[in-house]
């Protein structure tokens, strides 16, 4: 199992939106990337918003400083928002990061939960899903191959014109990012492409018919059943005192999850709702780093076998200092646990 760290590029201090507190979180970011990877974490993936608290909406330059003071991290894109971009621009990106970092990239693409994009690009919902249909259909026929004969609705025809560069990989794994629907599921898996599952409540165990639905459609598209890779993308945050970071972790989450549910409509965060979100069965992963190893064990063979693990910290309002202490700690103390009990 794969275990790293999916980071929405948060401002430290949303209410502080000022020039210098801006390149102060971003130039954070790159140090806790750096730290990663010295602390033997898989991967590093950067999401895609268009909000004022989220410094994201560039995730390729933010990916492509960090390959510079890296050496073995994978470094994502998680989710690019497909529905909002350019195929073709979005490979030459990702490409041109692969080149750079030397074959660590890979890209997570998905619809995004939040939609801020689709009025911002002058998109309209009522497309929402054939547009991604279309735009993914684009994007696995330009890593096939350079020189592209396409037509679709929502992009002009490509007629053999070439896309350039290549990448250093011979191709760049692309996952699907998705939040629980199971024509997304079913999707990804007639396309071979690997599966992301964003779980931001609940319960985890609720989206084992997805993972079974997932691998049966793989296996009746003909994919051979040992190439199956299910990631999830979880709210964690690990502490040396499992009390203390449970603490720590609420009052960010509960400040920007309520914000967030005046928007689409969701009650506010209570705290006994996050008592159970980081409970035995919950879907946040916020404790120290024995409770996390045994939930993240557990809740894979709850899911049924998961290959990529990903703890989301970046929306709890956390300092440098605390996110940092919990990336030392995951390499430390939770990755090496992991992979010894997956031996």
């Amino acid at each position: 199992m794969k275990i790293g760290i999916h980071s929405f590029a948060s401002l430290e201090q949303p209410e502080n939106n000022s020039s210098e507190h801006r390149h102060e979180s971003i130039s954070n970011l790159l140090q806790r990337i750096k730290l990663s990877d010295e602390c033997g974490l898989d991967f590093f993936g950067i999401g895609e918003h268009h909000r004022e608290e989220y410094l994201d909406s560039a995730a390729h330059i933010i990916l492509s400083a960090a390959s510079s003071i890296t050496k073995n991290i994978i470094l994502k894109s998680s989710v690019a928002v497909l529905s909002a971009a350019d195929p073709v621009r979005l490979f030459q990106n990702y490409s041109t990061l692969d080149l750079l970092s030397k074959g660590r990239v890979q890209m997570v693409v998905g619809r995004a939960s939040f939609r801020e994009s689709f009025p911002l690009f002058g998109l309209s919902f009522n497309d929402y899903n054939e547009i991604f249909e279309e735009k993914l259909n684009l994007l696995l026929k330009i890593r096939e191959n350079a020189s592209v004969k396409w037509s679709g609705k929502f992009r002009p025809a490509l007629n053999g014109e070439e896309v350039h560069p290549r990448p250093y990989q011979d191709k760049i794994p692309i996952w699907v990012g998705v939040g629980g629907t199971p024509a997304s599921v079913v999707r990804a898996a007639k396309l071979g492409l690997p599966l992301m599952i964003a779980i931001i409540g609940g319960e985890t165990r609720r989206f084992k018919p997805l993972c079974d639905l997932y691998r049966k459609t793989w296996v009746e598209s003909g994919f051979e059943k040992e190439d199956i890779q299910i990631g999830i993308h979880c709210l964690g945050y690990v502490g040396e005192n499992g009390e203390i970071a449970r603490e720590e972790f609420y009052p960010g989450y509960a400040k920007s999850f309520t914000k967030i549910g005046i928007e689409r409509g969701w009650g506010p965060v209570t705290r006994q709702s996050y008592d159970h979100l980081t409970s035995e069965h919950g879907a946040f992963f916020v404790g120290d780093s024995s409770e996390i190893v045994d939930k993240i064990l557990s809740h894979s063979n709850d899911l049924g076998g998961i290959t990529q693990f990903a703890f989301q910290m970046s929306v709890a309002e956390l300092s440098n200092e605390q996110l940092s202490k919990s990336i030392k700690l995951i390499g430390k103390k939770v990755l090496p646990e992991i992979k010894k009990s997956l031996l």
